[in-house]
């Protein structure tokens, strides 16, 4: 039999050394992470505490989900938790850049952190989110999870929950807003404090522009439907407003 060459043989050794010693880790995050059992209970214990809405799948607008995919999470329907490929780039771009410039993190990663960790995925907390977020996968599927994070992320300066930004921003129900606004609600979750469209117009613009370039890449959406939404005025809170 044909040995290895010494690199490619080095290599594995290497991996196969990360497998033994990331099992034991692996199986001790399992058993020390909660079931996730009891997410519901808790997202709506959250919501409850902050006077905010607990949205069900079925209030969520079709073009608001495909607004949050396209920036937050491009493979959230088809993995399980864990964007392996997406937490693979983050983790290169890190090392390239020096930097921890991106996270990785995914839909529902992002959900378990604000419902178990108190919104901390720093230090060990990060290896919990991915385990939580595989477990809160096997309870609850993709559309209660959308529903769940969009209820619970920040979406402006001491304000949560896609529901109340509606009626702060556009004067609207949530289901009553257009492409524009839902893309900038989608963008305004990765720097509320930056995107906030009460406080700084020209960044949230910005923002919004750039969610609506990844929904026409993702073909959710037309060049003539980026272009119009793009035009659209960032804040709209007039007097013909249909209110909350």
């Amino acid at each position: 039999m044909r040995r290895l060459p010494a690199p490619a043989a080095r290599f594995i050794a290497v991996l196969a050394a990360l497998a033994a010693l990331g099992f034991p880790v692996v199986a001790t995050l399992w058993v020390a992470t909660p079931s996730a059992g009891d997410i519901q209970e808790r997202a709506a214990s959250i919501t409850k505490a902050r006077g905010t809405v607990l949205l069900a799948p079925t209030d969520v607008p079709r073009q608001l989900a495909e607004a949050v995919v396209a920036t937050e999470d491009e493979r959230f329907y088809s993995h399980h938790g864990i964007d392996s490929l997406g937490l693979g780039r983050a983790v290169l771009y890190d090392v390239v850049q020096v930097c921890l410039c991106q996270g990785g993190s995914t839909i529902t990663e992002q959900l378990v952190k604000e419902v178990y960790l108190g919104g901390s995925d720093r230090g060990w907390n990060k290896l919990a989110d991915m385990m939580l977020a595989l477990k809160a996968e096997r309870v609850i599927g993709k559309p209660v999870i959308m529903a769940d994070y969009l209820s619970l992320i920040t979406t402006g300066y001491g304000r949560f929950g896609v529901t109340d930004a509606a009626c702060a921003y556009f004067r609207a129900p949530l289901g009553r807003l257009t492409l524009g606004q839902y893309a900038l609600l989608a963008g305004v979750t990765q720097a509320p404090s930056l995107y906030d469209p009460t406080i700084n117009p020209t960044a949230a613009a910005q923002r919004r522009a750039q969610v609506l370039a990844a929904m026409a890449a993702d073909h959710d959406i037309t060049i003539q439907q980026e272009a119009a939404a793009n035009a659209e005025p960032v804040l709209d809170r007039g007097p013909d407003r249909p209110g909350c």
